[in-house]
């Protein structure tokens, strides 16, 4: 049985607007650089990251600038697309491996749900064999392929960086996880430069995350939190 999400679904934000004015005080959240010579100092950064927030931004990542560029175009051009085009891949089945998804927002006190101003599209990365032909052709997905291959050198590593951090093996992770399917063990969230609007929880309130150029947002999922 193939491992539709070995590690993670590669989240992609885009918009076609400027700044967004999210309202909420920003969060002095750690920004980690992978270049960092002192691995000791570095696994310690990651872990503490992990630790307090649960989240943190990394930079000099090693995934090709250009490579982001053209995935981010990619992904920008089918949410641009006119709604008939993009109609195939809507659906409310989530077992679905290629989807594209609304979300919804449940109103106390009403019946009806309220449609968010939002789309997702998520598809697996790994093996790509088996589902690069459901990838959408217009316009053409094969920038997946380059990108999730740099991307999962990245997420090995992270895995290597939380484990020490844990005081196991560097590959300990990397083999216990690897047989999972499963959505919430690492997040890599790539935002738009100039857009605000993503928010985490930090010490029971809501704080805003900034983008910061040519970095990804990682954020730690269940199984790493119960580990």
């Amino acid at each position: 049985m193939p491992i539709l999400l070995q590690f993670l679904l590669i989240l992609f934000s885009q918009t076609t607007q400027g700044h967004i004015s999210h309202g909420y005080p920003l969060c002095p959240h750690p920004i980690i650089d992978l270049n960092d010579p002192d691995r000791f100092q570095l696994v310690q950064q990651v872990s503490r990251a992990c630790k307090e927030y649960g989240f943190f931004q990394i930079t000099n990542h090693g995934v090709q600038q250009e490579l982001c560029e053209r995935m981010m175009g990619a992904i920008t051009e089918f949410f641009e697309l006119p709604p008939e085009e993009k109609a195939q891949f809507f659906t409310t089945e989530l077992t679905k491996q290629v989807k594209l998804l609304n979300y919804y927002l449940k109103i106390d006190g009403q019946d009806e749900k309220v449609t968010m101003r939002s789309e997702s599209f998520s598809h697996p990365w790994h093996p790509l064999d088996d589902i690069i032909h459901l990838l959408p052709q217009n316009p053409p997905q094969e920038v997946v392929a380059e990108c999730g291959e740099e991307v999962r050198a990245l997420i090995n590593r992270l895995l290597s960086l939380i484990s020490q951090g844990l005081g196991l093996e560097k590959g300990v992770l990397k083999k216990r996880l690897a047989v999972h399917t499963g959505l919430s063990t690492l997040a890599v969230l790539r935002q738009s430069e100039g857009v605000g609007g993503l928010q985490v929880i930090k010490d029971g309130k809501w704080v805003a995350v900034d983008p910061v150029p040519n970095a990804f947002v990682i954020n730690i999922g269940d199984q790493i939190q119960v580990i």
